[in-house]
This record gives structure tokens, C-alpha cells and sequence, in this order.
């Protein structure tokens, strides 16, 4: 009987250890998804796939990118809310995450509760550019050529509400332009609209846009940051342009799923600091045209917290509907 109960209580031991061993695994032990709320070829993807080829180097594991894309983020960002909070999935958001708030009556997630905020990891200015066939060579040219074709143009923007979509809505109103903005699933379907001259004009983040800039497939008229990119030294700011009031970018964060491991955050936020340090990915980060934010998880909880009330007003003010 004695002898029955040792071996019962070994075996407890043993499975107990084993147990034990399990959850104290090293993160991460398996691959890691990062889902992308956008199609490929934006800013999110851009910096995603960039962020996530490096952290899969320092990781040993895969960290494997996921785009769902649709309605404006809210598909992907859905999709992650309800994901496992073990730190095997995470969602790189644009600004849509804090836009969508005011813009949709009703979204698949709660910004300040579904979400476990990492680091706001860079941001881009937008930027609005032509097809090359385009007549006019500035901004203010551009705005000349608009009032006068009245209904002839339109804006490609990577969604209805994201940021360069509000930045068009509101120059439209401001310069009493009569033109159409038309969103596409994401920044990459929008560029490649206004390459191929199917919509002349386009308002989007300027990551994806920077390559066809200098290669001369689109032409950059403005920039709606405080100051001019390092990407793009000679491209005026709006406001330069003589379009004040017109700042606007657009964040790329990375967030987990609520009640994810505070450890599990921490590793993460420091390893995508550690990477965006670097010499050489910053060089890479900023000729692409984003500025290295690597917020702290409680900074970026905290400009969640502002932006959402900014981008509400901005959404009242303006009068824009999802339809």
C-alpha cells in the first residue's frame, strides 16, 4: 500500500514538473502570427513584414504575416481581439484602430479593452500625389486645376476614414474642391490605382508611395507633416503649399490581444525598440519615409487614448459616414 502511494506521488511530482516545465517555456517556443488589418503593399504590411523579418531573426521562430484585409481594419483587428492572449498572435495597426472608434457605429473591438498595446513602432506623414500625366506640378497648381474641372477628378485614399482618407475629405471642404475620393482596401490597391492612372490623383501614407516618387511613376505635390521628409527633401509641406491646418500621419502600432502576458509585452516592445535602434534599420526605416517612434506600451495606451477622441471630433466636424 505504502509502496502504491510513493509511486502515486512520484508520478504527481513528475507530472507536476513536466506541467510546469510547459508554461515556463521560453517565448517564443512556436511561431508567431502577425495579422495585417490591410492588403499587401501599405505602410502597415511594409513595416510589418520589415518588423517581423527581424524580430523571426532574433526570435529563432517564425513570426509569420497574416493580412486581413476589409472594412476600413475592422476584419483583422477583429479577428485578433478574439485571438488566444498568449503573445502568438498580434496585429500591426494603422490609424484606423483609433479613427474607427468614431466613424463606424458599431466595430468588432474596444480600443482601450480588447488590446494589450505594445509600442506605436514609427509613423508616416501622407502625401498627396498624381499620375505624371497630370498637368499640374504643386499643390497649389493642383488645386487651380480642380476649381477649374469641376467633377473631372478624384483621390484614391487606402479607406474610408483612414487618415489621408480624412486628410482629402478635409482639403476638400477647406479648398471648396468638387472631387470624388475614392477608397480602396489599403495604401498598396491605391497606389497602384494612380500608377496605372485608373484615379489620377491619390492621398496616401508615404511609405509605399516614396519608391514610384523617385522612380518617376507618381509625381509627390505635398506632404501633410510639420516638416518636410528625410525621404523626400524637396516635396513642400501643405503648409508651405499655403494650406495651413492641414497636418495629419499616419501610426503603425503593434498590439496583443488583452491579457497577454505583461512579460510577453515587454519582450516584445524591447525587441522591436532594439531593432528600430539599429544603425542600418533606421537608415532603411527613414529613407522609406516613416519616423521611428518606439513609444513605451503605456505611451502608446495613452495617445490611443488621445487620438480617439481627436479623430471623433474630426469625423463630426467633418460630416463623414460610412455607407
Amino acid at each position: 500500500m505504502k509502496k502504491t502511494i510513493y509511486v502515486a506521488g512520484l508520478l504527481g511530482v513528475t507530472l507536476m514538473s513536466g506541467t510546469a516545465t510547459a508554461a515556463d517555456a521560453p517565448y517564443p517556443s512556436k511561431a508567431v502570427r502577425m495579422i495585417v488589418p490591410f492588403a499587401p503593399g501599405g505602410p502597415t504590411d511594409v513595416i510589418a513584414r520589415f518588423v517581423a523579418a527581424r524580430l523571426s531573426e532574433s526570435f529563432g521562430q517564425q513570426v509569420v504575416i497574416d493580412n486581413r484585409a476589409g472594412a476600413g481594419g475592422n476584419i483583422g483587428m477583429g479577428t485578433a481581439a478574439n485571438s488566444t492572449p498568449d503573445g502568438y498572435t498580434l496585429v500591426v495597426v494603422s490609424s484606423s484602430y483609433v479613427v474607427n472608434p468614431g466613424l463606424y457605429a458599431k466595430i468588432p473591438y474596444d480600443p482601450y479593452q480588447s488590446f494589450a498595446p505594445i509600442t506605436n513602432m514609427v509613423a508616416s506623414p501622407n502625401v498627396y500625389t498624381s499620375h505624371p500625366t497630370v498637368t499640374a506640378k504643386s499643390m497649389q497648381e493642383l488645386v487651380k486645376l480642380i476649381q477649374a474641372n469641376p467633377k473631372k477628378y478624384s483621390f484614391a485614399t487606402p479607406g474610408i476614414g483612414t487618415t489621408p482618407d480624412l486628410a482629402a475629405s478635409l482639403l476638400k471642404v477647406v479648398a471648396k474642391l468638387d472631387v470624388t475620393t475614392v477608397p480602396f482596401a489599403g495604401a498598396g490597391p491605391a497606389v497602384t490605382s494612380v500608377i496605372g492612372n485608373q484615379v489620377p490623383l491619390g492621398c496616401t501614407a508615404l511609405p509605399p508611395t516614396t519608391p514610384h516618387i523617385l522612380g518617376g511613376r507618381l509625381r509627390a505635390l505635398a506632404v501633410t507633416s510639420g516638416k518636410r521628409s528625410a525621404a523626400l527633401p524637396d516635396v513642400q509641406t501643405m503648409a508651405e503649399a499655403g494650406f495651413s491646418g492641414q497636418e495629419s500621419e499616419t501610426l503603425q502600432g503593434i498590439l496583443a490581444p488583452a491579457g497577454t502576458p505583461k512579460a510577453v509585452i515587454q519582450r516584445l516592445h524591447d525587441e522591436i525598440a532594439k531593432i528600430l535602434a539599429q544603425p542600418d534599420t533606421r537608415d532603411k526605416v527613414v529613407g522609406l519615409g516613416f519616423d521611428i517612434v518606439a513609444s513605451t506600451p503605456e505611451q502608446f495606451a495613452a495617445q490611443i487614448r488621445n487620438e480617439v477622441a481627436k479623430w471623433s471630433r474630426v469625423v463630426k466636424e467633418a460630416n463623414i459616414k460610412v455607407e
